[in-house]
């Protein structure tokens, strides 16, 4: 039953990040936010999920009563969308509230997942995320005409997101407090931060301009929700036979999925307009997402005594700071060049992990 509900809750977390990703910022566009707007508004979800783990190092413990509040406030706040979308401002702060959320929700349940189900089982459970953000992908696509269907979608996949979520709780005992005899430091691994923070910033344009990139360059927008499902379902052919190659030298795998996200965004710069090179760049997603963030959950399981901590800062410096500073830059420099600035950040990225002497199998 647990392995049931937190798949469930993987599928419909990831539908509603679909929505908020894939059809958002063209909803924006749309209504006549301009990139950099939209760049801003997207920038400060991320930037409260690096800034709230803060507070977590003393101040406040993530326990059941913090996760309830966030999952409570998360629909709130999907509620609060309809009434601020017009309003530059509100919608602003609208997001920001949101990401307070989200940063306590998902590693809330990443840990559990880790050590519930292990290597074997955690990348079957959560490709179940993968399938809910392809097919709203698919879904939305179709009957986008206008900018409150794209809301309807969000609540509902956030509804059936806090419903699962607890279920999970009333089947999962209160953890009990860890005592912790190292403390949290980022200096111990300063160049895998570093590596997690350049490669998120390396998605910026993917995650907010790549709809409006490829509309632009001739791609209609159902065959770029196509793009992004082929993408999705690489991903998820990747998570469910993934078990094998994570029994490998987990740092080796994470340097040839930076590696090849290199290439990734090189090939969407160099051929925007063609359908054929985009699907190739697209399958890469198998790698620079599906198995890069396995290799990364279980590489950082590893390292710190504070697991829960650890994975709050993970999202808060990738996801986070990194997704924060990555959508502010590609709203200031989207064009062309958009992912040639990707490729770079992806190759300073791929550079800092040389310095890592720690390794894991």
């Amino acid at each position: 039953m647990q392995f049931f509900n937190l798949s469930a809750f993987y599928f419909f977390y990831f539908a509603a990040v679909g929505v908020y990703i894939i059809f958002l910022p063209k909803v924006l566009h749309d209504i006549g936010y301009t990139a950099f707007e939209i760049g801003i508004i997207f920038a400060l979800a991320p930037l409260m999920r690096f800034a709230t783990p803060f507070l977590f190092l003393k101040h406040i413990k993530l326990d059941q009563k913090v996760f309830k509040t966030a999952l409570f406030m998360s629909i709130a706040s999907s509620i609060m969308f309809y009434f601020t979308l017009e309003n530059f401002y509100a919608f602003m702060i609208n997001n920001a509230i949101l990401g307070v959320c989200l940063s306590l929700i998902l590693p809330f349940l990443e840990v559990s997942a880790v050590k519930n189900l292990g290597k074997e089982k955690y990348g079957k459970s959560r490709l179940f995320g993968s399938i809910g953000f392809m097919i709203i992908s698919l879904v939305l696509a179709k009957f986008l005409t206008q900018a409150h269907i794209a809301l309807h979608y969000y609540l509902a996949t956030n509804i059936l997101t806090v419903i699962f979520a607890l279920l999970l709780m009333r089947s999962d005992v209160e953890h009990k407090a860890q005592k912790i005899s190292e403390e949290f430091s980022f200096l111990k691994y300063w160049p895998f931060w570093i590596s997690l923070f350049f490669m998120q910033m390396s998605f910026g344009g993917f995650y907010n301009f790549f709809t409006i990139y490829e509309t632009e360059h001739g791609i209609s927008l159902e065959m770029t929700s196509y793009l992004w499902s082929f993408g999705v379902i690489c991903e998820i052919l990747m998570l469910y036979f993934q078990a094998p190659l994570l029994k490998n030298n987990l740092l080796n795998i994470i340097k040839f999925c930076v590696a090849i996200t290199v290439i990734r965004w090189l090939m969407l710069y160099s051929y925007p307009d063609s359908l054929t090179i985009t699907f190739i760049s697209q399958s890469i997603h198998a790698f620079s997402f599906g198995l890069y963030h396995s290799a990364v959950i279980i590489y950082l399981y590893s390292l710190y005594e504070d697991k829960k901590l650890a994975q709050q800062f993970m999202y808060g410096v990738a996801y986070g700071l990194g997704g924060f500073i990555g959508a502010i830059i590609a709203g200031w420099v989207y064009g062309e060049y958009l992912f040639i600035f990707s490729a770079l950040f992806a190759l300073i990225s791929f550079g800092s992990l040389f310095a890592i002497k720690k390794r894991v199998n």
